[in-house]
């Protein structure tokens, strides 16, 4: 079944007497890397991946709006807290997708929802092609399946290479202020201040060799191409992309049509980042889609 929407409304988070306030930050080896996990709360497994750039604490506004479950949420390969490897290969998406397969193994957790976002959504539609199993429902904001040709590819890995280079000669600061320039940004410059410069900071804190590394070795010019795999994916997916983001929703409604149990939400006025942008209608639909099937 599939299900098309555009979501409209305001939303602020809910009280609940039930919410935990349990909070837990720890490193844990995953196949011989460092990562840095942080969880909070009780209730079913929420696996929580951000994008490029971010890091666990992209999703900290959002906490109120998801006191029903269980949040998991990691800085991913070279980002935040987590080791940055120094070889590019081990940033490879697939084995990313296996650490977080060791995550859960480690946490006691069978099966758990996950949530990604651009790089991290990549990373987690991964994840359900590669360990199916273990993923009860998928949802993917502003994300894609990858590439479809070799010439595609060919030219992303040429583009990424080039950017990870200047990122190590000109460092971090100069690469943030080349990043948030790009046009895919442009709707967060009508944020609050306050809101902008928690980002800025977010982004500011990683290293030069963890972020290029992490262009050479989870770009989409290097992962595989799912889209023709789609099909297999028999979990509920959600797809929610913002209305200013064309390109990408472009792609979710591709991906829509070929997803055999899916959602499509565009969600008005937001750009590529909906959950920076509209936390609590971003948080609300995915707790609808979590808990009711339904958006």
């Amino acid at each position: 079944m599939s299900k098309c929407i555009v979501f409209c409304g305001n939303v602020f988070p809910r009280k609940s007497r039930n919410f935990s306030n349990i909070k837990e930050w720890f490193d844990v080896e995953l196949n011989g890397v460092r990562y840095h996990v942080e969880q909070y709360g009780e209730g079913e497994p929420l696996l929580l991946l951000h994008g490029f750039t971010g890091s666990a604490d992209t999703w900290r506004p959002l906490h109120p709006f998801w006191r029903r479950f269980r949040l998991i949420a990691a800085d991913l390969l070279g980002h935040g807290r987590t080791e940055a490897p120094k070889d590019a290969r081990r940033y490879r998406i697939e084995r990313a997708a296996d650490d977080l397969a060791a995550l859960l193994d480690k946490l006691g957790v069978e099966k758990a929802n996950v949530v990604g976002y651009s790089m991290g959504g990549r990373l987690a539609l991964t994840f359900a092609m590669l360990h199916p199993h273990r993923v009860r429902r998928l949802v993917l904001e502003s994300s894609s399946p990858g590439l479809q040709t070799d010439a595609e590819r060919r030219a992303r890995r040429e583009a990424d290479e080039a950017l990870a280079q200047r990122i190590e000669q000109e460092g971090v600061r100069a690469f943030v202020d080349h990043w948030e320039r790009l046009p895919l940004f442009f709707t967060q410059q009508a944020l609050p201040a306050s809101v902008r410069a928690a980002v800025r900071r977010e982004r500011l804190r990683h290293t030069a060799e963890g972020l290029a590394n992490s262009l050479r070795g989870m770009g989409t010019g290097v992962q595989p191409s799912w889209w023709e795999r789609l099909r297999e994916l028999d979990m509920p997916v959600l797809l929610v992309c913002g209305e200013r983001d064309e390109k990408f929703c472009r792609i979710a409604a591709r991906m829509h049509e070929r997803l055999p149990d899916s959602r499509f939400v565009c969600v008005p006025g937001a750009g590529h980042a909906i959950h920076v942008e509209q936390p609590g209608v971003f948080a609300t639909i995915v707790s609808e889609f979590m808990t009711k099937g339904e958006v």
